[in-house]
């Protein structure tokens, strides 16, 4: 069985990607969440935990908003690590225009805590082993667009552009929500087709 790495995003829990991980498992995966306090320790205590857990046996990874910003910065900062294939679920990768909205009111840009930085400017150009695919929204539901003041299609909370980074795999857009596409059974069809052929379903 493939073992999968699934990581949530900022203000949540792990326990934010149960339902994914259960239709990963349904579709013959060895699911396993990787939780991690996004705020108070944010990339500089998570991405050395994670590169110690995905060291442990070969894996591909799953990850969600900030979630996969870190994944990202695990393989940048490690690229030895074992895995194969790395699904982000409405990353901005590019950085992230809601974010900065944010950091310019200091009561807000507390709430970001230390992952401020790297949601803010993102990841550089991917040209690492792994093969990565993005899932984008499109269904505008969230504050991210009072923040941000998006001009292109956006989930609510990050912005179709913001996904698209150099040097991935592939990349779709399907019809939900940045929160939705944890519980959307077309982000879990697409993720399942990029993990096992490296391309979704276009």
């Amino acid at each position: 069985m493939n073992r999968v790495i699934l990581l949530h995003g900022l203000w949540m829990p792990g326990a934010s990607m149960q339902w994914f991980a259960s239709k990963l498992a349904a579709e013959g995966f060895a699911p396993e969440i990787f939780a991690y306090h996004s705020v108070a320790d944010g990339p500089d205590t998570a991405v050395p935990r994670l590169i110690e857990l995905l060291a442990q046996s070969p894996a591909d990874i799953v990850a969600h908003s900030l979630g996969g910003l870190i994944a990202l910065q695990a393989l940048h900062e490690a690229p030895q690590l074992p895995v194969r294939r790395v699904v982000c679920l409405g990353s901005p990768l590019t950085g992230s225009g809601a974010a900065t909205g944010m950091l310019r009111w200091a009561p807000a840009a507390a709430m970001l805590g230390r992952s401020a930085a790297l949601l803010q400017h993102g990841v550089d150009g991917w040209k690492g082993r792994a093969q990565v695919g993005v899932i984008a929204g499109c269904v505008p539901h969230g504050l991210g667009a009072l923040l941000a003041g998006f001009d292109g299609d956006h989930d609510g909370t990050v912005a179709v552009s913001e996904t698209r980074l150099a040097g991935v795999a592939d990349h779709v857009v399907v019809e939900a929500s940045h929160s939705g596409l944890l519980f959307s059974a077309e982000a879990v069809a697409q993720a399942v087709s990029f993990l096992r052929q490296g391309c979704f379903a276009h």
